[in-house]
């Protein structure tokens, strides 16, 4: 499309020249701060500079390199140093229109994923009123990666400066930053709840979803230990200087195996998963997530987290034998259960219908990397948490992959369904009833008129069942995370 077909916007740092779309103008890969290579790589994210003239915004910028093979999301790779971008989709670009903002964090275990993924397209949300922003940062070791005497949280520093872009930009583009929800799935729903337990961003948004959110917790000095392990890999010292003279495609080459250390349990690659992610360092991140929420930081944020039932769902020929022949109770030994919980958790997964050592280490994944940390945020929440606390499970199978498969919810999430890409995991007919369920949810957050599901309370711990595909898609369900009782204790 020509450039001059689209709308132009002032922004702090310059003009940008978007591209006009139906209904709503895409404004593609606008430099929130400056590239992070070479004296800025391994550093805090420095503001972007001024620049002179009109910079056109019709393609997305390039994309931090990856470790992470794409999977089921479409996730484009675009080369180029100028990684730290937000691509901004509004339905008005008038700074009189004050319209609530959706910011996006894409997943991808923070080694992958990409800001460029079609999925992640704003039109639907520009239809429904709202301006959506979808912004990069750095992924693996360059973005996580915890160096003995420099900074860590590299990443989530990437994550603030893109809300205080947001903060002083979005009206330009017709936004309200004063009505901003943070959204992410998987990695980006911890990067989320990261940001909401954190109290250097209490004031940035107003309200969170987080979608199959992973939460681990890293201890500086476990990072740091880490990155010994990948400098000795490298045969270099662990220091600023000497790791960033290594090309980054090195690093990602050694960086999980520095990451996953032999002889790690089964149990501990569980725990530990991902194995890059935010560092608590006492400063930025004072104290793990769920110890802030439980304290009450971001207590005045409306909440909504949730996850697919079945997230992982093994391939039996991915796996070593011993897994696939052995007994599903000698399995779930090895991850780490014993006992009556062994006993308990496999009562459980039986009346789910899961039988057989693979579906059920896949379903003890599922349970202690997604669906544990949604009960964690909302138990935390409930003690402390003022504003509201809204808990969903999104259960409906897919017709092709055999069960709510983690990026599931996606589709529905954005209303991409039109799309072909969506149809090997939603199949060529999935049930428009479940885009009003999930994405009509989202906007209702948005835009402080919801979502219609029932509040998570200590007592009664009901949450919005998402999963039927006619009149009635979202059913309230008590004790809706029963099951995982023996995984809580």
């Amino acid at each position: 499309m020509d450039v001059t077909d689209g709308w132009t916007v002032k922004t702090r740092n310059g003009w940008v020249q978007g591209l006009r779309r139906p209904g709503h103008a895409a404004f593609l890969g606008i430099p929130f701060a400056e590239p992070p290579v070479g004296e800025l790589r391994f550093a805090a994210p420095v503001p972007r500079r001024p620049w002179e003239g009109v910079l056109p915004a019709i393609t997305h910028g390039p994309t931090p390199l990856r470790a992470a093979a794409p999977g089921l999301v479409p996730e484009p790779a675009i080369p180029g140093d100028d990684t730290l971008s937000v691509s901004v989709f509004t339905p008005e670009a008038d700074p009189a229109a004050r319209l609530p903002v959706l910011v996006w964090i894409h997943g991808g275990a923070y080694t992958g994923g990409s800001p460029a993924s079609p999925w992640y397209d704003g039109a639907a949300f520009a239809r429904d009123g709202v301006v959506t922003v979808v912004v990069s940062y750095r992924l693996g070791f360059d973005g996580f990666g915890a160096i003995p005497g420099g900074c860590a949280n590299r990443a989530v520093m990437d994550w603030l400066c893109a809300l205080e872009w947001v903060q002083e930009n979005i009206e330009a583009f017709g936004g309200d930053p004063a009505r901003v929800t943070l959204a992410g799935q998987s990695a980006g729903g911890g990067a989320v709840l990261t940001l909401l337990g954190m109290p250097a961003a209490g004031s940035l948004f107003r309200a969170v979803w987080a979608s199959s959110p992973v939460l681990p917790v890293r201890a500086l000095e476990d990072a740091e230990r880490m990155t010994r392990r990948l400098a000795a890999r490298l045969g270099i010292a662990p220091s600023r200087e000497a790791l960033a003279a290594i090309p980054e495609e090195r690093i990602l080459a050694e960086q999980m195996a520095a990451a996953r250390p032999r002889g790690l349990s089964l149990n501990a690659l569980i725990e530990r998963a991902p194995s890059f992610c935010p560092v608590v360092d006492g400063d930025l991140i004072p104290e793990p997530t769920v110890d802030a929420l439980a304290r009450g930081i971001g207590g005045d944020v409306d909440l909504v987290v949730g996850s697919n039932d079945n997230e992982i769902v093994l391939p039996a020929e991915s796996l070593p034998s011993w897994i696939r022949h052995a007994p599903e109770g000698l399995v779930l030994w090895a991850t780490g259960l014993h006992g009556h919980d062994m006993r308990e958790y496999r009562a459980t997964q039986r009346d789910g219908g899961v039988s057989g050592a693979v579906p059920a280490l896949g379903q003890e994944i599922t349970d202690r990397v997604f669906r544990r940390q949604v009960v964690r945020v909302a138990s935390a929440r409930a003690a402390s948490a003022p504003a509201s606390t809204r808990v969903y499970r999104f259960s409906w199978p897919s017709p092709t992959k055999g069960g709510a498969i983690h990026c599931l919810d996606l589709p529905f999430f954005w209303d991409v369904l039109d799309r072909e890409d969506t149809h090997p995991m939603t199949g060529e007919h999935p049930p428009r009833s479940l885009v009003d369920a999930v994405h009509g949810a989202a906007v209702a957050l948005v835009t402080g008129e919801g979502p219609e599901f029932p509040e998570w309370d200590a007592a009664e711990r009901r949450v919005a069942l998402i999963g039927g595909d006619g009149e009635h898609p979202v059913q309230t369900l008590p004790d809706g995370y029963a099951g995982l009782s023996a995984l809580l204790r």
